[in-house]
């Protein structure tokens, strides 16, 4: 049909020879090369159109916002949603969800002085944590996914969990190795051919047990919160639903049930955990590799804060460069290079093609962040991206690892609070130190599918 050009689908298994289920991302790349920032592919026998590049995919979800707001397939993951819960959810559902969702957000104080009390309150807590490690080499990732889980769970849960609570890092693995499992080769096949795959053995499956386990923790504490709610007194997130539920009782067209409960709470939890941790982790892997970056970090955090007082969001605009290191930390990670995918909610003119109505879009993200139009060594790890020639902040709009348009990541605002504030907080108390010299270094992803998983590795923290 109108659909833009690609390489020739072969029957049932598509474009798989062009496309390595290892590498996915980097196959699409190389298929732009031959194709343009514009061209289709045929994952098995489902058809999706990529956008590759800055002007791609600002065009389709910025400029053709609407059309493009529809949430894609997500095969390895739709057997527990089915299409509920604000991340998933399209139409209707999703204009409900996601218009309440912010908005209790931002009553549980993302915009307000709150949530940074909070996520200072709990930093402190993981600095005490580092400091009992004296020195020696461990693991950083289920110390970091508590602090920042934390900080999502006083909003939906109402309360933080202690760090050495079995049920707290029961759940925290569960979510690691939810998103490790969702970058598979496994859950690439799985999104073509789940129409085969759900009846089949294998392990394909274990994703699917993993989420239900999340929900099941969920749905419990939903339960509790029914018992105990006073209408008059909302104490976090699920009250605040709770609440609506019992206002749209009588009314057909509401989205406020307990299914949709139990999973908009469960998208605002793993995300809210994993992503951030997850950069975090990246982030003090790239500042080994390159200490002269680390020194200069350290050189603004003791010009601007010092060391008696704890960071606070304010101190960002005096702080360019660490802002810039972020910022690079977070372009070069690319926690979700594929983006998740949309799809058009209408038949859709776009660059001269028609796309038909429900045809599923990857915006690759990692294609923008990469851009050599906005970023001059997109490979290389370079602060100097986002500083003008006076070491001034500069903004980029190339800059979209929480995504843009209608479907621009609910916690953007407090992701970027929680990396400013636990990496000043942390470089403000200690010197990172690799257990191998910094060139030896490795950097790159442990597995990259859906994300870009971290490599494992273990660090000393040197108290300064």
């Amino acid at each position: 049909g109108g659909c833009p050009p690609g390489p020739p689908p072969l029957p049932f298994i598509g474009n798989l020879l062009q496309v390595k289920m290892s590498e996915p991302f980097r196959s699409l790349l190389a298929l732009r090369e031959r194709y343009g920032p514009v061209f289709t592919v045929h994952l098995g026998p489902r058809r999706v159109v990529v956008l590759c590049g800055h002007e791609a995919v600002k065009e389709a979800l910025v400029g053709q916002a609407e059309e493009f707001s529809g949430r894609g397939q997500l095969a390895s993951i739709d057997r527990n949603f089915k299409g509920f819960g604000v991340a998933l959810a399209n139409g209707e559902r999703w204009r409900q969800l996601r218009r309440f969702s912010l908005s209790a957000l931002r009553n549980f104080g993302m915009g307000k002085c709150s949530i940074e009390e909070r996520i200072q309150e709990e930093a402190q807590y993981l600095l005490e944590e580092f400091r009992k490690m004296e020195g020696r080499p461990f693991d950083p990732t289920f110390f970091l996914s508590r602090t920042v889980s934390n900080v999502i769970s006083s909003v939906v849960f109402g309360s933080r969990f202690d760090y050495a609570d079995k049920t707290f890092l029961s759940l925290l693995h569960m979510i690691n190795e939810s998103f490790i499992e969702m970058s598979t080769p496994w859950a690439q096949l799985y999104d073509m051919y789940s129409g085969i795959m759900q009846h089949l053995p294998g392990r394909h499956n274990r994703i699917y047990r993993l989420i239900e386990e999340l929900k099941a923790f969920i749905a419990e504490k939903a339960a509790l919160n029914q018992k105990t709610l006073d209408p008059n007194s909302p104490r976090d997130f699920i009250d605040c639903f709770l609440i609506q539920m019992e206002k749209e009782k009588g009314s057909p067209s509401s989205e406020f049930n307990m299914r949709n409960l139990v999973l908009t709470t469960l998208n605002l939890f793993f995300a809210g955990t994993e992503t951030v941790s997850s950069t975090l982790r990246y982030g003090f892997l790239l500042l080994m590799k390159h200490p002269e970056v680390e020194e200069k970090v350290h050189q603004e955090i003791d010009r601007v804060i010092g060391q008696s007082r704890i960071p606070a969001t304010e101190d960002r605009t005096k702080m360019p460069y660490t802002d810039a290191v972020i910022h690079e930390i977070q372009r070069l990670t690319d926690i979700v290079p594929m983006g998740v995918p949309h799809t058009v909610i209408r038949d859709t003119v776009f660059r001269g093609y028609l796309l038909p109505k429900g045809t599923d879009i990857f915006p690759l993200l990692g294609s923008v962040l990469r851009d050599p139009k906005y970023f001059s060594n997109p490979e290389e790890f370079n602060p100097g991206h986002f500083l003008d020639e006076e070491g001034r902040f500069r903004k980029n709009e190339a800059f979209v690892p929480f995504s843009s348009g209608k479907r621009v990541c609910l916690g953007e605002g407090l992701a970027r609070m929680e990396l400013f504030l636990y990496f000043t907080a942390i470089l403000q108390n200690f010197s990172l130190k690799p257990l191998v010299p910094p060139k030896d270094v490795d950097i790159s992803p442990r597995l990259s599918g859906f994300g870009n998983i971290p490599p494992s590795y273990q660090l000393c923290l040197l108290p300064r």
